[in-house]
C-alpha cells in the first residue's frame, strides 16, 4: 500500500447539511420535464465565486445544466456551462437535450452556444460554427430544430436587445451532429422584434410541484461563503440570504438569521459564546449613478441566534481575524477621508459597535477587489495585504501584520516570484509561518501553473511552494496537512512540512461533482466543506489501523 493510499484513502461523506432536491443547480432559470424519458432538465445559476471582500473569481462559471429523474428526483449529472441557460428542449425521439445559452458581453457582442447533450452519456456538443446567444428553441419533429438567436452584436443600439433571428435547422440525425456543424449561413435570416421571456418563475413553480409530489420541500440555497465548527459538534455557516445559521450534531438546523443578500464571513468570539457575521451589500443602480450600501456586521449569540448588536460602517468593510480576542475592520471601498484606516476591536464585547471608542490605526491603502483579499485562518495576529500602487494594480503587494495600535507592519512581499504581479487569496497560519494561495496576474490568458500555494516563515523565507492551474477558494490546516480547495471542484491535500501532494480529490455528493467556497477542519477531526450549491458537507477518512488522522493545533499558529 502506498503512503498516499494509507494516509489518504478516498473521503467518505458523513453527512450533508442544507441539502435537498435540485441543490446542484442553484437558482433555476428554466426547467422542462419530459414524459417520454421520465427526465427533468434544469438550467440554473450558482452565482459568482467572488464577493466584495473575497479572492478573485478567475476560472469560474456558476451556470449549470442538471438532468434529473422525475421518479425520485435523483440527479444523473450536472454540466457546467460558460453562460446563462436560456432554453431547454428534449428531442422527441432521441436521448438528446437541446440547450440554448448566452448573454450580452457588456460591450458589443451577444455570445452563447447551442449545446446538444447526449442523455445516455452526459456528453455535450457545442453545435454552432460561431458563437451566438440562443434565446429560445423547440423541436419541430425529429429532424427540425427551431432557434431564436440574438443579433450577433448591438451595432443598432438598444433595439438589438429587443430583437431576434428565427431560424429552422434541418438534420436527418441530430445525434450525429458534431462541434461547429451548424453553419453561420444557416442562421442568416431576417431580424424581427422579440420579447425575451423570463422563465425563472415557471421553473420555480415546476420544481416546487415535483418536490411536493415526492413528499419533499424545495427552496434554493446558494454559496456557503463561511463555515465554522464548534467544539460541541455544532456547525455555523454563512451563505446567500442567510447572515448566519447553526446546525446541531443531530443534523437539525438550530437557528437561522436571514439577510437580504447574505453573510460572507464568520468570526467566532474567543469565549465561543457569540459569532460576528459580515453581510455583503452590493452596488445598485440608483440614478444618477451607482450606490454602494453599507455593510451589516452583527454579533449573534451562538446558543439562541439572537442578534446582540449590529454595526453599520460607512461603506463596506472586511472582517480581519486577529487571533485571541481581537478583530480588525478594514474598509473595502475606494479610499476616502477617514475610511481607509483600520479599526481594532474586541471580539467578545460591544467595542466594535461603539464608533468613537474603536482605536483607529494607520491607513492600509485603498482596498482593491482583486488584489487585497487575504483571509487567514487560525491567526496569532491580524494580517492584511497592503501595496503602494494605485488601487487596481496587483503590483508590490506586501503581507503585513497589524500591530495592537492598528498599524500595518510589512513582513515580506506577497508575490512568488517577486517580479510578477499577483492576486491575493486564502491563507492559514502554522507554527510561525503562513501558508497562502495566490495567482499570477495574466492580462491575456492564464498559463498552466499560474496558481500556487506557498508556505513562508514570518521572516519571508520560502519553505515550499506548490504550483497548480486553478485558483484556490479556501484553505485550512490541521497542523500536519494543508487542505486547499479550488474552482475546479478539487481538494488538494499537501504535507504541511514539505508541500508534497498527498492526494487530489474531486469533491462530490452522491457521485455528482461540487465545488468548495469555504472549508474548516473541525476540532473532532472531520473536514467541513461549504459548497457553491448551498450545502455543508462533512467529509471523513476511514483510515487503516495504525495511521494518523486529522489533528488540530492546540494553540493558533503552533503544532499540537
Amino acid at each position: 500500500m502506498t503512503r498516499e493510499a494509507a494516509l489518504f484513502p478516498e473521503p467518505t461523506v458523513r453527512r450533508v447539511l442544507g441539502g435537498g432536491p435540485f441543490a446542484e443547480i442553484g437558482d433555476p432559470a428554466v426547467a422542462v420535464a419530459d414524459d417520454r424519458s421520465g427526465l427533468l432538465a434544469v438550467g440554473g445559476d450558482l452565482g459568482s465565486a467572488q464577493w466584495t471582500g473575497g479572492p478573485r473569481g478567475t476560472g469560474w462559471s456558476g451556470h449549470r445544466i442538471g438532468v434529473y429523474e422525475r421518479d425520485g428526483l435523483r440527479c444523473r449529472y450536472v454540466l457546467r456551462c460558460g453562460r446563462p441557460v436560456r432554453a431547454l428542449a428534449f428531442h422527441p425521439a432521441l436521448p438528446l437535450l437541446a440547450v440554448g445559452t448566452g448573454c450580452y458581453d457588456g460591450g458589443y457582442f451577444f455570445e452563447g452556444e447551442l449545446l446538444l447533450v447526449h442523455l445516455d452519456t452526459g456528453e455535450a456538443v457545442s453545435a454552432l460554427e460561431y458563437e451566438r446567444e440562443v434565446l429560445d428553441l423547440a423541436w419541430r419533429g425529429p429532424a427540425e430544430l427551431r432557434l431564436v438567436l440574438s443579433p450577433s452584436e448591438d451595432w443598432e443600439g438598444p433595439v438589438a436587445h429587443e430583437q431576434g433571428h428565427t431560424a429552422v435547422v434541418h438534420r436527418d440525425d441530430w445525434g450525429a451532429v458534431g462541434p461547429g456543424d451548424v453553419l453561420g449561413e444557416e442562421l442568416d435570416v431576417p431580424v424581427a422584434p422579440y420579447d425575451r421571456p423570463d422563465r425563472g418563475p415557471q421553473a420555480r413553480r415546476l420544481l416546487t410541484e415535483l418536490a411536493g409530489e415526492a413528499g419533499r420541500e424545495w427552496s434554493p440555497r446558494r454559496r456557503v461563503w463561511a463555515v465554522e465548527a464548534l467544539p460541541d459538534g455544532r456547525v455555523l455557516a454563512a451563505l446567500d440570504g442567510v447572515l448566519a445559521e447553526s446546525w446541531l450534531p443531530s443534523g437539525e438546523r438550530q437557528w437561522s438569521v436571514g439577510d437580504e443578500e447574505g453573510g460572507r464571513q464568520l468570526l467566532v468570539s474567543g469565549d465561543g459564546a457569540s459569532v460576528w457575521a459580515n453581510a455583503e451589500r452590493l452596488r445598485r443602480h440608483a440614478p444618477p449613478g451607482w450606490k454602494q450600501g453599507g455593510a451589516r456586521i452583527a454579533r449573534i449569540e451562538v446558543d439562541t441566534g439572537r442578534v446582540l448588536e449590529t454595526v453599520r460602517p460607512d461603506g463596506y468593510a472586511v472582517l480581519v481575524p486577529g487571533g485571541g480576542r481581537r478583530m480588525v475592520l478594514r474598509p473595502a471601498g475606494p479610499p476616502s477621508a477617514g475610511r481607509e484606516r483600520l479599526s481594532v476591536s474586541e471580539l467578545d464585547g460591544a467595542a466594535a459597535a461603539s464608533g468613537a471608542d474603536v482605536p483607529q490605526g494607520a491607513a492600509a491603502d485603498g482596498f482593491a477587489l482583486f488584489n487585497h483579499p487575504f483571509p487567514v485562518r487560525r491567526p496569532s495576529r491580524p494580517y492584511v495585504l497592503v501595496g503602494d500602487h494605485e488601487q487596481w494594480s496587483p503590483r508590490d503587494l506586501w503581507v503585513a501584520a497589524v500591530d495592537e495600535d492598528g498599524t500595518p507592519r510589512p513582513l515580506f512581499p506577497h508575490a512568488r516570484p517577486p517580479a510578477q504581479d499577483h492576486f491575493g487569496g486564502p491563507a492559514v497560519e502554522i507554527a510561525q509561518s503562513l501558508v497562502y494561495a495566490g495567482c499570477v496576474h495574466e492580462p491575456h490568458a492564464r498559463r498552466p501553473g499560474s496558481c500556487y500555494v506557498v508556505r513562508r516563515s514570518l521572516d519571508g523565507a520560502v519553505l515550499w511552494e506548490h504550483r497548480g492551474d486553478h485558483r484556490a477558494t479556501a484553505l485550512d490546516s490541521d497542523g500536519s496537512n494543508v487542505y486547499a480547495a479550488d474552482v475546479s471542484g478539487a481538494l488538494t491535500v499537501l504535507d504541511a512540512d514539505t508541500g508534497t501532494v498527498l492526494r487530489r480529490i474531486a469533491l462530490a455528493v452522491d457521485g455528482v461533482p461540487t465545488c468548495a467556497l469555504s472549508l474548516a477542519v473541525a476540532p473532532q477531526g472531520q473536514l467541513l466543506v461549504g459548497t457553491a450549491d448551498g450545502r455543508i458537507v462533512e467529509y471523513g477518512w476511514d483510515r487503516p489501523t495504525g495511521t494518523t488522522g486529522f489533528r488540530l493545533p492546540a494553540v493558533p499558529g503552533r503544532h499540537a
